[in-house]
C-alpha cells in the first residue's frame, strides 16, 4: 500500500467544507479534516505534499470527446482563433508554414497535410479557404483543413481527386466538402499507420491529464475511428498504472434489433452505451444541423444541402435503436444539435414508449448529446423519459451569444435560445459537460465559466452546480457514481485534480462568484475564482485512483 498527504491546502468536499488536508491510501481517500490533525499523520504517508494553500478537487470529466482526433488535431496545423489565426490570410500562411516544416521529413510531398479548427464567422473575409489557395499555399501537397465542427472541411485538388471525394455528393468545386465527399477524404486521413494511431492516443490524454482531466468519454463511430482503434484505446487505459486518464467507450452504429445489439456488445464487451456520435443531423456552423425553419444567412446550403439542414435518421430509426439498447440493458444515445432533430427524437421517444412502455426506456438511461435546442416539449419529453444530456457549455462561449456564429447562422433571436442551463438544471436533467475535443479545447474551466456568462442572465447556473456537472456529472452519466467517484469524502476514489488559483471564492449568486470572506462562507466548498479578469487556475497534479498523472512537485 501506498499513501499521499495533502496537507496545507483547502479540499474542495461536501463531506467537510472546511477540510485543509486529505491522505491517500493505495488509491482511496481515507481521510480528510484539518491541518492540525494532518500533522500527526505526516510519519505514517509514503509523500507528503505542503499545497501552501493550494485546492484539491474531484478531478474533471469530459464527458464527450474523441481521443484520435484530438491528438491529430493538437500536432496539426491549428488554424482556429485561440491559436491567433484571425483571417484568411493568416490561415493560408500557416497552411504554408506547415507545408514547408512537413517538407522536411516528407520532401516527396506525397503526405497530408492536416490543418483543423478553421471558422470563417471569426475572420473579416466570412468565406472558407479555396481549394487553389490551398494548392498555392502548399505548393500542391494534399491538404485536409477541417472546420472547427468537424461537420465539413476543405480539400486540396490532389486530395480531392486522390479520394474521389470531387466525384461525389457534398463536393463543391471550392473544394468544401460535406456529406459524402467529406467522409471519403476523411476516412482516408484516418488510414494510420499503428505507431501514428497511439502517438496521437496517447498525445491527447496527455493533453487531457495536465489540464486536471481524470475521465473521458470516448465518442467512437465508424466515422471518428475504428473498432480495432478503440479496442486499442481502451485497453491503454484499462488500468490506472498506465499513467493515463480513465476512458468510457460509446460507439455510434445504429442497431435495430436487440440481436444487433448483442453483437457489438459481445464484439467491443467494454462499451458502456451504442450511441454518442451517432447523428440525427450534423453542425451549425456547416449548415448541416436539422432545423425547422431556414438559415438566415443562406437559401441552400454548401453542397447541395437544404436550407434547413440535414436529418439523417428518422423517428423509427431513433424508436429501435432505444428499443433495442434498453432490450440490450446498455445505454443508447444521439448526437443532436437543431430543433428540427430534435422534434425527430422527441417523436422517436414516443413511438417506443408506445411500442414497449415509457419504464423500459427510463431503465435503459439514454443520453444524448450537444442538445443546444430544447423547449418546453422537447425538456418534458425528457423528464418523461429519464434521458441525461452530455452538453458542452464552450459551444456558447465560443460560438453563442448575439454576435457569435450562431447569430449569423440563425439570427440574433434564435440564436438567444440556446443552450438553456437553467432550464435544464432546475427541471432536474441529468447533467454532463464535456467539450467535443477538438472543436473545442480540452478545457474543462472554459466550460464552467460558460455557464456562468451566458449572454441570457436567466439561463446561467450556479458555478458550484456547473462544477458537478463536470466531475461528478460524467461519472453519474457512465453509470459510475456508485462509486463514490467525482466527490472527495471518505471511501471515494482518488481521483482528483491540485489548482493553484490567486484567489479562491464562494457562490454568490447563480452565475456569480464571490472573493472569499471567511466570515460569510457558510460551509460552502470554495472553487478558484473565475470571474472576468481573473487569473486562470494552475493544474499542478492530476491523479487517477491515487495514480499520478501529471505532477509539478518536486
Amino acid at each position: 500500500m501506498t499513501s499521499t498527504l495533502y496537507r496545507n491546502g483547502v479540499v474542495h468536499s461536501s463531506a467537510d467544507p472546511f477540510a485543509e488536508a486529505l491522505l491517500v491510501d493505495d488509491g482511496v481517500v481515507t481521510w480528510l479534516g484539518s491541518e492540525d490533525t494532518a500533522a500527526g499523520l505526516a510519519a505514517r504517508a509514503d509523500r507528503v505534499l505542503d499545497l501552501d494553500g493550494a485546492l484539491v478537487a474531484p478531478g474533471f470529466v469530459d464527458a464527450h470527446a474523441h481521443v484520435l482526433e484530438t491528438g491529430l488535431a493538437l500536432e496539426s496545423v491549428d488554424l482556429s482563433a485561440a491559436a491567433g489565426v484571425a483571417s484568411l490570410p493568416a490561415a493560408l500562411d500557416a497552411v504554408a508554414a506547415g507545408a514547408r516544416a512537413l517538407a522536411e521529413v516528407d520532401p516527396s510531398g506525397s503526405e497530408v497535410l492536416l490543418a483543423f479548427g478553421w471558422d470563417e464567422q471569426a475572420w473579416p473575409e466570412r468565406r472558407a479557404p479555396g481549394r487553389t489557395e490551398l494548392d498555392a499555399a502548399a505548393g500542391g501537397r494534399p491538404v485536409y483543413a477541417a472546420r472547427v465542427d468537424g461537420h465539413s472541411a476543405v480539400l486540396s485538388s490532389a486530395l480531392a481527386r486522390g479520394t474521389g471525394a470531387d466525384r461525389l455528393p457534398g463536393w463543391d468545386e471550392s473544394g468544401l466538402v460535406v456529406g459524402d465527399a467529406h467522409h471519403a477524404a476523411r476516412d482516408l486521413v484516418q488510414q494510420l499507420s499503428g505507431a501514428r494511431r497511439t502517438r496521437a492516443y496517447e498525445v491527447a490524454l496527455t493533453a487531457a491529464a495536465r489540464r486536471g482531466i481524470v475521465g473521458l468519454h470516448e465518442m467512437s463511430a465508424p466515422h471518428v475511428d475504428t473498432r480495432d482503434g478503440l479496442r486499442e484505446l481502451m485497453a491503454m487505459t484499462r488500468d490506472p498504472a498506465g499513467g493515463l486518464p480513465h476512458v468510457v467507450a460509446y460507439r455510434g452504429e445504429l442497431v435495430g434489433t436487440v440481436d444487433e445489439a448483442h453483437q457489438l456488445l459481445a464484439e467491443l464487451p467494454f462499451l458502456t452505451g451504442i450511441g454518442g456520435d451517432l447523428s440525427v443531423d450534423g453542425s451549425l456552423g456547416s449548415r448541416t444541423a436539422a432545423l425547422r425553419h431556414p438559415y438566415a444567412d443562406m437559401l441552400a446550403g454548401p453542397g447541395g444541402a437544404d436550407a434547413t439542414g440535414r436529418l439523417y435518421l428518422t423517428a423509427e430509426e431513433i424508436a429501435a435503436h432505444l428499443a433495442a439498447c434498453s432490450a440490450a440493458r446498455t445505454q443508447g444515445g444521439f448526437h443532436v444539435i437543431g430543433d428540427r432533430a430534435m422534434d425527430e427524437v422527441v417523436h422517436g421517444l414516443e413511438i417506443a414508449a408506445a411500442e414497449h412502455g415509457a419504464s423500459v426506456l427510463r431503465a435503459g438511461h439514454h443520453r444524448l448529446e450537444h442538445a443546444l435546442f430544447v423547449d418546453a416539449s422537447a425538456l418534458a419529453a425528457l423528464l418523461l423519459y429519464g434521458v441525461a444530456l452530455s452538453v458542452q457549455p464552450a459551444f456558447d462561449s465560443t460560438f453563442g451569444g448575439t454576435t457569435g456564429m450562431y447569430a449569423g447562422r440563425l439570427g440574433v433571436a434564435r440564436a438567444t435560445n440556446l443552450s438553456p442551463f437553467a432550464d435544464l438544471a432546475s427541471a432536474g436533467v441529468p447533467l454532463a459537460f464535456g467539450s467535443d475535443a477538438p472543436v473545442t479545447p480540452l478545457d474543462p474551466w472554459q466550460g464552467v465559466r460558460a455557464t456562468l456568462r451566458h449572454e441570457d442572465t436567466t439561463q446561467r447556473i450556479s458555478a458550484r452546480t456547473a462544477f458537478r456537472a463536470h466531475t461528478r456529472g460524467g461519472w453519474r452519466l457512465a453509470g459510475l457514481d456508485h462509486t463514490g467517484a467525482g466527490e472527495l469524502r471518505v471511501g471515494a476514489p482518488a481521483h482528483l485534480a491540485v489548482w493553484r488559483a490567486e484567489q479562491l471564492a464562494v457562490q454568490a449568486a447563480p452565475g456569480r462568484l464571490s472573493q472569499w470572506n471567511p466570515e460569510a462562507r457558510a460551509g460552502q466548498p470554495l472553487l478558484p475564482d473565475l470571474s472576468p479578469g481573473a487569473a486562470e487556475p494552475e493544474c499542478l497534479q492530476t491523479v487517477r485512483d491515487g495514480v499520478v498523472l501529471f505532477d509539478t512537485f518536486d
